[in-house]
Protein backbone atom coordinates (compact mmCIF):
# COMPACT_ATOMS: atom_id res chain seq x y z
CA UNK A 1 0.00 0.00 0.00
CA UNK A 2 2.82 2.40 0.84
CA UNK A 3 4.41 1.71 -2.53
CA UNK A 4 1.13 2.55 -4.29
CA UNK A 5 0.71 5.78 -2.32
CA UNK A 6 4.32 6.70 -3.08
CA UNK A 7 3.60 6.31 -6.81
CA UNK A 8 0.42 8.39 -6.49
CA UNK A 9 2.18 11.25 -4.69
CA UNK A 10 5.11 11.44 -7.12
CA UNK A 11 2.67 10.97 -10.00
CA UNK A 12 0.65 13.94 -8.74
CA UNK A 13 3.80 16.07 -8.80
CA UNK A 14 4.60 14.89 -12.32
CA UNK A 15 1.02 15.49 -13.40
CA UNK A 16 1.12 19.10 -12.24
CA UNK A 17 4.11 19.66 -14.54
CA UNK A 18 2.19 18.11 -17.43
CA UNK A 19 -0.76 20.36 -16.60
CA UNK A 20 1.45 23.45 -16.58
CA UNK A 21 2.84 22.63 -20.02
CA UNK A 22 -0.62 21.76 -21.34
CA UNK A 23 -1.99 25.16 -20.28
CA UNK A 24 0.35 26.78 -22.80
CA UNK A 25 -1.03 24.40 -25.41
CA UNK A 26 -4.63 25.31 -24.53
CA UNK A 27 -3.96 29.07 -24.54
CA UNK A 28 -2.62 28.97 -28.11
CA UNK A 29 -5.41 26.67 -29.23
CA UNK A 30 -8.16 28.84 -27.75
CA UNK A 31 -6.80 32.06 -29.25
CA UNK A 32 -5.75 30.83 -32.71
CA UNK A 33 -7.73 27.58 -33.19
CA UNK A 34 -4.43 25.89 -34.09
CA UNK A 35 -2.28 23.28 -32.36
CA UNK A 36 1.16 24.44 -31.31
CA UNK A 37 3.37 21.53 -32.34
CA UNK A 38 6.44 23.38 -31.02
CA UNK A 39 5.25 23.40 -27.39
CA UNK A 40 7.52 20.47 -26.50
CA UNK A 41 10.53 22.35 -27.87
CA UNK A 42 9.88 25.21 -25.46
CA UNK A 43 10.22 22.54 -22.77
CA UNK A 44 13.50 21.39 -24.31
CA UNK A 45 14.92 24.94 -24.39
CA UNK A 46 13.82 25.50 -20.79
CA UNK A 47 15.67 22.38 -19.67
CA UNK A 48 18.92 23.46 -21.31
CA UNK A 49 18.54 27.01 -19.98
CA UNK A 50 18.08 25.55 -16.50
CA UNK A 51 21.28 23.55 -16.91
CA UNK A 52 23.19 26.60 -18.21
CA UNK A 53 22.17 28.88 -15.35
CA UNK A 54 22.48 26.27 -12.60
CA UNK A 55 25.71 24.49 -13.55
CA UNK A 56 28.14 26.66 -15.56
CA UNK A 57 26.88 29.96 -14.05
CA UNK A 58 26.23 28.53 -10.54
CA UNK A 59 23.08 30.60 -10.03
CA UNK A 60 20.49 29.77 -7.34
CA UNK A 61 17.22 28.18 -8.38
CA UNK A 62 15.17 31.40 -7.93
CA UNK A 63 17.52 33.42 -10.16
CA UNK A 64 17.48 30.56 -12.68
CA UNK A 65 13.70 30.59 -12.82
CA UNK A 66 13.56 34.37 -13.25
CA UNK A 67 16.20 34.44 -16.00
CA UNK A 68 14.57 31.50 -17.78
CA UNK A 69 11.19 33.26 -17.70
CA UNK A 70 12.76 36.41 -19.18
CA UNK A 71 14.53 34.51 -21.97
CA UNK A 72 11.46 32.38 -22.72
CA UNK A 73 9.19 35.44 -22.80
CA UNK A 74 11.53 37.17 -25.25
CA UNK A 75 11.64 34.02 -27.39
CA UNK A 76 7.85 33.70 -27.42
CA UNK A 77 7.44 37.37 -28.35
CA UNK A 78 10.03 37.07 -31.13
CA UNK A 79 8.34 33.99 -32.57
CA UNK A 80 4.93 35.66 -32.52
CA UNK A 81 6.14 38.87 -34.16
CA UNK A 82 8.38 37.29 -36.79
CA UNK A 83 6.58 34.06 -37.66
CA UNK A 84 2.97 34.03 -36.49
CA UNK A 85 1.72 37.60 -36.86
CA UNK A 86 2.04 37.55 -40.68
CA UNK A 87 -0.32 34.54 -40.64
CA UNK A 88 -3.22 36.31 -38.89
CA UNK A 89 -6.32 35.77 -40.98
CA UNK A 90 -4.80 32.81 -42.81
CA UNK A 91 -6.21 29.26 -42.47
CA UNK A 92 -5.41 27.43 -39.24
CA UNK A 93 -3.47 24.84 -41.25
CA UNK A 94 -0.91 27.52 -42.14
CA UNK A 95 -0.31 28.22 -38.44
CA UNK A 96 0.03 24.51 -37.66
CA UNK A 97 2.57 24.07 -40.47
CA UNK A 98 4.47 27.08 -39.13
CA UNK A 99 4.66 25.53 -35.66
CA UNK A 100 5.97 22.30 -37.22
CA UNK A 101 8.69 24.32 -38.95
CA UNK A 102 9.41 26.13 -35.67
CA UNK A 103 9.87 22.82 -33.85
CA UNK A 104 12.52 21.79 -36.36
CA UNK A 105 14.29 25.16 -36.16
CA UNK A 106 14.26 25.19 -32.34
CA UNK A 107 15.64 21.65 -32.18
CA UNK A 108 18.41 22.64 -34.57
CA UNK A 109 19.13 25.73 -32.46
CA UNK A 110 19.43 23.60 -29.32
CA UNK A 111 21.79 21.22 -31.09
CA UNK A 112 23.87 24.15 -32.33
CA UNK A 113 24.18 25.80 -28.90
CA UNK A 114 24.34 22.85 -26.50
CA UNK A 115 25.29 20.03 -28.87
CA UNK A 116 22.17 18.08 -27.97
CA UNK A 117 24.15 16.23 -25.29
CA UNK A 118 22.64 14.78 -22.14
CA UNK A 119 22.85 17.28 -19.28
CA UNK A 120 21.84 16.89 -15.68
CA UNK A 121 21.75 19.10 -12.59
CA UNK A 122 20.38 16.83 -9.86
CA UNK A 123 23.05 17.73 -7.31
CA UNK A 124 22.70 21.51 -7.52
CA UNK A 125 18.99 21.76 -6.65
CA UNK A 126 17.94 22.58 -3.06
CA UNK A 127 17.54 19.46 -0.92
CA UNK A 128 13.94 19.97 0.16
CA UNK A 129 12.28 16.92 1.68
CA UNK A 130 8.71 16.09 2.58
CA UNK A 131 7.58 13.00 4.47
CA UNK A 132 3.94 11.99 4.84
CA UNK A 133 4.13 9.08 7.22
CA UNK A 134 6.22 6.46 5.44
CA UNK A 135 5.84 8.26 2.09
CA UNK A 136 8.65 10.58 1.05
CA UNK A 137 8.66 13.04 -1.85
CA UNK A 138 12.01 13.31 -3.69
CA UNK A 139 13.55 16.82 -3.67
CA UNK A 140 13.27 17.27 -7.46
CA UNK A 141 9.60 16.22 -7.45
CA UNK A 142 8.82 18.43 -4.46
CA UNK A 143 10.43 21.49 -6.08
CA UNK A 144 8.57 20.74 -9.30
CA UNK A 145 5.29 20.43 -7.44
CA UNK A 146 5.77 23.73 -5.60
CA UNK A 147 6.80 25.64 -8.73
CA UNK A 148 3.99 24.10 -10.80
CA UNK A 149 1.30 24.94 -8.25
CA UNK A 150 2.53 28.54 -7.95
CA UNK A 151 2.72 28.95 -11.74
CA UNK A 152 -0.72 27.41 -12.36
CA UNK A 153 -2.27 29.55 -9.61
CA UNK A 154 -0.77 32.74 -11.06
CA UNK A 155 -2.04 31.83 -14.52
CA UNK A 156 -5.56 31.18 -13.26
CA UNK A 157 -5.55 34.53 -11.45
CA UNK A 158 -4.28 36.20 -14.64
CA UNK A 159 -7.07 34.71 -16.75
CA UNK A 160 -9.82 35.50 -14.28
CA UNK A 161 -8.97 38.87 -12.71
CA UNK A 162 -6.90 40.90 -15.19
CA UNK A 163 -7.88 42.88 -18.27
CA UNK A 164 -5.55 40.93 -20.54
CA UNK A 165 -6.97 37.69 -19.14
CA UNK A 166 -10.49 38.88 -19.91
CA UNK A 167 -9.38 39.91 -23.40
CA UNK A 168 -7.85 36.47 -23.98
CA UNK A 169 -11.04 34.71 -22.90
CA UNK A 170 -13.14 37.01 -25.06
CA UNK A 171 -10.88 36.49 -28.09
CA UNK A 172 -11.24 32.75 -27.66
CA UNK A 173 -15.02 33.12 -27.81
CA UNK A 174 -15.46 35.54 -30.73
CA UNK A 175 -12.64 37.40 -32.48
CA UNK A 176 -14.89 39.72 -34.49
CA UNK A 177 -16.78 40.92 -31.42
CA UNK A 178 -13.49 41.58 -29.61
CA UNK A 179 -12.15 43.64 -32.51
CA UNK A 180 -15.39 45.64 -32.66
CA UNK A 181 -14.86 46.57 -28.99
CA UNK A 182 -11.42 48.01 -29.72
CA UNK A 183 -9.36 45.17 -28.24
CA UNK A 184 -6.19 44.52 -30.24
CA UNK A 185 -6.12 40.87 -31.18
CA UNK A 186 -2.41 41.12 -31.99
CA UNK A 187 -1.67 41.97 -28.34
CA UNK A 188 -3.71 38.97 -27.20
CA UNK A 189 -1.83 36.69 -29.60
CA UNK A 190 1.53 38.02 -28.41
CA UNK A 191 0.67 37.44 -24.75
CA UNK A 192 -0.60 33.95 -25.60
CA UNK A 193 2.70 32.96 -27.20
CA UNK A 194 4.68 34.48 -24.35
CA UNK A 195 2.65 32.43 -21.85
CA UNK A 196 3.07 29.24 -23.89
CA UNK A 197 6.82 29.75 -24.12
CA UNK A 198 7.22 30.60 -20.42
CA UNK A 199 5.19 27.69 -19.03
CA UNK A 200 6.97 25.31 -21.40
CA UNK A 201 10.38 26.55 -20.26
CA UNK A 202 9.44 26.28 -16.57
CA UNK A 203 8.24 22.75 -17.19
CA UNK A 204 11.56 22.02 -18.90
CA UNK A 205 13.55 23.14 -15.85
CA UNK A 206 11.45 20.91 -13.59
CA UNK A 207 11.62 17.84 -15.81
CA UNK A 208 15.33 18.40 -16.42
CA UNK A 209 15.90 18.31 -12.67
CA UNK A 210 14.05 14.99 -12.42
CA UNK A 211 15.37 13.07 -15.43
CA UNK A 212 18.02 15.24 -17.09
CA UNK A 213 17.90 17.08 -20.40
CA UNK A 214 18.42 15.80 -23.91
CA UNK A 215 16.76 16.13 -27.33
CA UNK A 216 14.00 13.51 -26.69
CA UNK A 217 12.68 15.78 -23.93
CA UNK A 218 10.92 17.69 -26.73
CA UNK A 219 8.57 14.72 -27.08
CA UNK A 220 6.88 15.91 -23.89
CA UNK A 221 4.78 18.00 -26.28
CA UNK A 222 3.00 14.78 -27.28
CA UNK A 223 2.01 14.21 -23.65
CA UNK A 224 0.80 17.80 -23.41
CA UNK A 225 -1.28 17.11 -26.50
CA UNK A 226 -2.70 14.01 -24.82
CA UNK A 227 -3.50 16.03 -21.70
CA UNK A 228 -5.34 18.65 -23.75
CA UNK A 229 -7.40 16.05 -25.61
CA UNK A 230 -8.26 14.19 -22.42
CA UNK A 231 -9.22 17.30 -20.46
CA UNK A 232 -11.00 19.05 -23.35
CA UNK A 233 -9.37 21.31 -25.90
CA UNK A 234 -11.21 24.40 -24.66
CA UNK A 235 -10.84 23.84 -20.92
CA UNK A 236 -7.89 25.10 -18.88
CA UNK A 237 -9.30 23.50 -15.74
CA UNK A 238 -9.69 20.26 -17.68
CA UNK A 239 -6.02 20.41 -18.66
CA UNK A 240 -5.04 20.62 -14.98
CA UNK A 241 -7.19 17.64 -13.97
CA UNK A 242 -6.14 15.58 -17.01
CA UNK A 243 -2.47 16.34 -16.39
CA UNK A 244 -2.73 15.03 -12.85
CA UNK A 245 -4.59 11.92 -14.03
CA UNK A 246 -2.03 11.10 -16.71
CA UNK A 247 0.89 11.76 -14.37
CA UNK A 248 -0.52 9.34 -11.79
CA UNK A 249 -1.33 6.71 -14.43
CA UNK A 250 2.17 6.93 -15.87
CA UNK A 251 3.77 6.48 -12.45
CA UNK A 252 1.51 3.58 -11.47
CA UNK A 253 2.19 1.86 -14.80
CA UNK A 254 5.94 2.36 -14.29
CA UNK A 255 5.74 0.82 -10.82
CA UNK A 256 3.47 -2.15 -11.51
CA UNK A 257 3.37 -2.90 -15.25
CA UNK A 258 6.89 -2.14 -16.49
CA UNK A 259 8.55 -4.78 -14.23
CA UNK A 260 6.33 -7.42 -15.86
CA UNK A 261 7.79 -6.76 -19.33
CA UNK A 262 11.37 -7.65 -20.32
CA UNK A 263 12.01 -4.30 -21.97
CA UNK A 264 9.61 -2.14 -19.94
CA UNK A 265 8.43 1.10 -21.51
CA UNK A 266 4.72 0.46 -21.01
CA UNK A 267 4.46 3.49 -18.72
CA UNK A 268 5.05 5.79 -21.70
CA UNK A 269 2.20 4.18 -23.63
CA UNK A 270 -0.35 3.52 -20.89
CA UNK A 271 -1.63 7.13 -20.51
CA UNK A 272 -2.22 7.37 -24.25
CA UNK A 273 -4.20 4.12 -24.19
CA UNK A 274 -6.40 5.55 -21.44
CA UNK A 275 -6.79 8.76 -23.46
CA UNK A 276 -7.97 6.78 -26.50
CA UNK A 277 -10.55 4.89 -24.43
CA UNK A 278 -11.90 8.12 -22.91
CA UNK A 279 -12.10 9.87 -26.28
CA UNK A 280 -14.04 6.98 -27.80
CA UNK A 281 -16.85 7.61 -25.33
CA UNK A 282 -16.33 11.38 -24.86
CA UNK A 283 -14.80 12.81 -28.05
CA UNK A 284 -14.77 16.32 -26.54
CA UNK A 285 -12.75 15.19 -23.51
CA UNK A 286 -13.63 15.01 -19.84
CA UNK A 287 -14.45 18.72 -19.44
CA UNK A 288 -14.68 20.00 -23.02
CA UNK A 289 -17.80 21.65 -24.36
CA UNK A 290 -19.95 19.29 -26.40
CA UNK A 291 -20.78 20.86 -29.75
CA UNK A 292 -23.75 19.29 -31.53
CA UNK A 293 -24.59 20.37 -35.06
CA UNK A 294 -27.97 19.59 -36.55
CA UNK A 295 -28.55 19.72 -40.27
Amino acid sequence: MNFFLQLIVTGFALGMVYALIAIGFVVILKCTNAFNIAQGHFVLIGGYLGYTFLVPFHLPILATLILTVVVAAALGLLIERACLRPLIGRPELAIIMMTIALSTVLEGLVTLIWGGEYKTYHGVLPTLTLKLGQISVPPESLIGLIVSIIAVTLLMLLFRYTKIGLAMRATAEDLQVVQSLGIRATTVYAVSWVIASVVGAIGGIILGGVSGVMIPLAQIGLKAFAVVLLGGVDSIGGAIVAGIILGMLENVAAGYLDPLLPGGGLAQVFPFAVMIIVLIFRPYGLFGMARIERI
